[in-house]
């Protein structure tokens, strides 16, 4: 570890696809309807990619990565390494990072993925984080991109009303100037992988669509973020009552809400936009991260904190002040 050496998060940026899919489109087809999905999982509409517009999500996570960077002020070449989250990769390899890399034109900077379903973002952010503080790096990509659409047996109506196509990026980079006041505080992960048949994605066989037990999962991914949460605030000397926004995973409405209850957090402190995407998965905290900074609730000098729960189970979490 390099002494006086944090991480900070510069800029975020994001991609949704341009194509909408409501709650109507559902009724069409399934026994279900707007009310009843809406009152469950609070999701109105969701993007995904479509058909007449295909795309990677290598080609999203650039979208997102080319925001990013305008916003940061940092060219892409002075980019040292790239880690993507990501459970939808392009291929088995080359990694969607590498192809990132290529495309953004970040010459020279090493680059790849990791596999922690919807934790992805905070197991990334972590890694990239450490690398930095390490001095491996000093400016890198950390990226959520998930085309879950492509996952999804569209005839389960308890999986395929849940999920959206999305990217985030962040663009992290070494705070040398020794303030303790700003930067990533603090980074929790783990996992248990006695539950991972709760919620898989086969990637052999016949039946490779998402597989998930609904009430099982909001049970453990509940208490897992309420738990990780606390441990990070803790391991960045605050209290939950310190931080100013919970940026947490955009599950599902009833999973955020029990979280904040659990933590005594009041909802107008939790930014929550799966209304509009759905579960994005890895892309999901970068989402409602860069909602939150333009509308001018987060600003310099706000204290969150990131969590999220995936399957494996994977869980992390994270204290930043921006």
């Amino acid at each position: 570890m390099v002494a006086n050496i944090k991480s900070r998060i510069l800029s975020v940026g994001t991609y949704v696809p341009d194509t909408v899919l409501t709650n109507e489109h559902f009724e069409s087809y399934l026994e279900t309807t707007d009310e009843w999905i809406a009152s469950r999982t609070g999701i109105r509409e969701r993007r995904v990619v479509g058909k007449e517009n295909p795309m990677s999500a290598a080609d999203m996570g650039c979208r997102a990565a080319r925001v990013a960077l305008e916003r940061a002020g940092i060219a892409a070449a002075d980019i040292d390494g790239i880690i993507v989250a990501t459970f939808t990769p392009d291929n088995i390899f080359p990694s969607t990072a590498c192809m990132m890399q290529h495309d953004l034109g970040c010459t020279g900077a090493f680059a790849f993925d990791i596999s922690a379903a919807c934790a992805g973002f905070t197991y990334a952010l972590t890694v990239a984080n450490n690398m930095i503080v390490s001095g491996q790096a000093k400016t890198m990509l950390v990226v959520g991109t998930e085309i879950t659409s492509k996952t999804l047996d569209w005839n389960d109506r308890g999986t395929c009303i849940l999920f959206g196509d999305g990217a985030g990026v962040v663009v992290l980079q070494a705070d040398e100037s020794g303030r303790r006041d700003r930067g990533i505080l603090s980074c929790h992960l783990s996992a248990d992988g006695s539950m991972g048949n709760l919620l898989m994605l086969p990637l052999w066989g016949e039946e490779r669509f998402l597989k998930m037990k609904g009430n099982e999962v909001f049970k453990h991914a509940v208490r897992m973020m309420a738990d990780a949460s606390v441990k990070a605030a803790e391991m960045a000397g605050f209290k939950i009552e310190d931080i100013d926004f919970l940026v947490p995973h955009q599950a599902n409405i009833r999973i955020v809400q029990s979280v904040a209850e659990q933590l005594a957090v009041p909802l107008d402190k939790v930014v929550i936009n799966v209304e509009k995407y759905g579960n994005t998965s890895s892309a999901s905290i970068p989402l409602a991260l860069e909602e939150a900074w333009l509308d001018g609730r987060v600003k310099e000098g706000s204290k969150l904190l990131f969590v999220g729960v995936g399957g494996g189970f994977t869980i992390g979490s994270a204290v930043c002040v921006i």
